[in-house]
């Protein structure tokens, strides 16, 4: 019965929709839509034409998820806005949704392959994937995941072919659990803060302020900025979802939020706690000037999945973003876990 009332409701939700713009009742409502245009986020959706008070949005230092291209979008409904806040993910309205679309460049042309929802609901956050149709029109709702055969060339000109994985339903929470919770990560206003985005968001009137002072992290690539500071960067966008107080992985006592000053706690010198075979033999989560030494490398370089780092969203290692931490830790003093 509850699920007959459940998709009356959905029902209902279609039959009110505003017509050319998000249909605000089916991220309110129990249950999911069958289709990601259903939603109606996009005025049209192959183009990735937003409908009014969706924007676009970037991180100026993406997760890496198998070198895969990201199109990223924020709503918030007719009437609210989202509250900045200096550290944590912004405060969104119980009505808004996060659109983050997964795909390939193929022949030059983007092909989506995967879009991941979180809807804000009354009862807090839902996460939900939709697979795109091979056409390209829309995509249906994977509760259980799916795999995708794809071929992509990589930065450095090679060709790849992966299975990529789309995430069921119960994984989106591995990545997105805080403190018991299922909670955006990327809507922060460090991540945000570039190229007058803030600012944007503010005078779109989705953001309800947009801070001269607003934090900023490096881009991790930038070979302008501190060789610190984009390694420290990388680290919080790839791995502190989980390695944080609240996150899926507090208890290893290996944190790695930007903000995290304490060098044991950052790795330095730190012994595993219950690694396993994922400490390769080696005693440190980052051991100083030793690169090959520190179990941070050891499973960023693996594709094991009994063994590689991230656990989620990867089946290729990430070279740049490797050679990157391998220079950090080269750099450090030996005694840099005594400071």
């Amino acid at each position: 019965m509850k699920a007959l009332v459940a998709a009356f409701l959905l029902f209902c939700a279609f039959a009110v929709a505003r017509p050319g713009g998000v249909n605000d009742a089916t991220i309110l409502a129990d249950g999911y839509p069958a289709h990601l245009s259903d939603y109606g986020f996009f005025a049209d959706l192959a183009a990735e034409t937003p409908a009014p008070r969706v924007a676009s949005y970037g991180l100026e230092t993406p997760l890496f998820s198998d070198y895969a291209e990201k199109r990223r979008f924020l709503y918030v409904p007719r009437g609210k806005v989202a509250r900045y806040d200096d550290v944590a993910a912004f405060d969104l309205p119980v009505g808004s949704a996060l659109i983050k679309t997964f795909g390939y460049k193929q022949a030059g042309t983007f092909k989506p392959l995967e879009t991941r929802l979180l809807l804000r609901r009354a009862s807090g956050w839902v996460a939900i994937p939709y697979v795109w149709n091979a056409a390209g029109t829309d995509a249906d709702l994977k509760r259980a995941g799916t795999r995708v055969p794809v071929t992509f060339t990589d930065p450095s000109g090679a060709r790849r072919s992966i299975s990529y994985a789309a995430p069921n339903q119960n994984q989106c929470k591995d990545c997105h659990a805080l403190a018991g919770a299922i909670a955006p990560i990327g809507v922060k206003a460090r991540y945000l803060n570039h190229d007058g985005q803030l600012q944007r968001l503010a005078a779109s009137g989705l953001l309800d302020r947009a801070p001269a002072d607003a934090p900023r992290v490096a881009r991790w690539d930038d070979a302008k900025a501190p060789l610190d500071a984009r390694a420290r960067a990388y680290l919080e966008i790839n791995c502190a979802h989980c390695h944080n107080p609240q996150g899926a992985a507090s208890n290893s006592g290996l944190f790695l939020e930007q903000a995290q000053a304490g060098p044991i706690a950052l790795g330095i010198g730190k012994r595993p706690v219950a690694a396993g075979r994922g400490s390769g033999g080696r005693d440190f989560a980052i051991a100083p000037g030793s690169p090959d030494d520190s179990i941070l490398i050891y499973r960023m370089e693996s594709v094991d999945p009994g063994i590689a780092m991230p656990e989620l969203g990867r089946a290729t290692v990430h070279a740049e973003g490797v050679k990157l931490l391998r220079d950090w830790i080269a750099a450090m003093p030996k005694d840099a876990s005594a400071r």
